[in-house]
């Protein structure tokens, strides 16, 4: 399976980073378009989209400032297939993308995101004090995967931080 391709501009808004495509993503080609994900819910929910976006129109977030990337590309069933290896090509990666297209702000969509980006052992939600790209904000958010535990008011709640810090 291919990996799914990036939506990237310089100087936007918010760059989303995930773990990885899904199996579903890989095989549409395009970004959260498993059924159970509620990336696109939260977006709308959280102020950023006013309305609700379809994973196959996830290239027309660039008109809107927003781009996507992963840390690594290969899909797979879950995160935990992920091998070492691929985290550390994705970190070298993923932080020479973020140097060249500058984005104001970088979304990690997952603690386990940031965590394996920044190579840090611990992370609050939100705004991080430092951020390992000079000049470019990093914002930690809650996975959009319908696995997690929290509650979907929870999620939103820290995504609407994002929509205060782009303005």
């Amino acid at each position: 399976m291919d990996p799914i391709g990036d939506h990237l501009k310089e100087d936007l808004n918010i760059l989303f980073v995930g773990f990885n495509p899904s199996i579903r993503s890989g095989k549409v080609g395009h970004h959260y378009a498993n059924p159970n994900n509620r990336f696109w819910k939260i977006l709308l929910e959280a102020g950023l989209t006013h309305r609700k976006y379809e994973p196959a129109e996830d290239y027309k977030l660039l008109e809107l400032g927003f781009g996507f990337t992963n840390i690594v590309e290969r899909p797979t069933k879950a995160a935990d297939e992920i091998t070492k290896g691929e985290y550390k090509k994705g970190r070298e990666v993923l932080k020479h993308k973020i140097e060249k297209y500058k984005p104001k702000l970088v979304c990690f969509v997952g603690k386990g995101v940031y965590l394996q980006y920044s190579g840090q052992k611990t992370a609050p939600w939100g705004r991080q004090h430092e951020s390992v790209v000079p000049g470019v904000i990093d914002f930690v958010a809650p996975s959009s995967s319908g696995l997690v535990r929290m509650k979907l008011d929870e999620i939103v709640g820290i995504y609407k931080q994002l929509t205060d810090l782009v303005n």
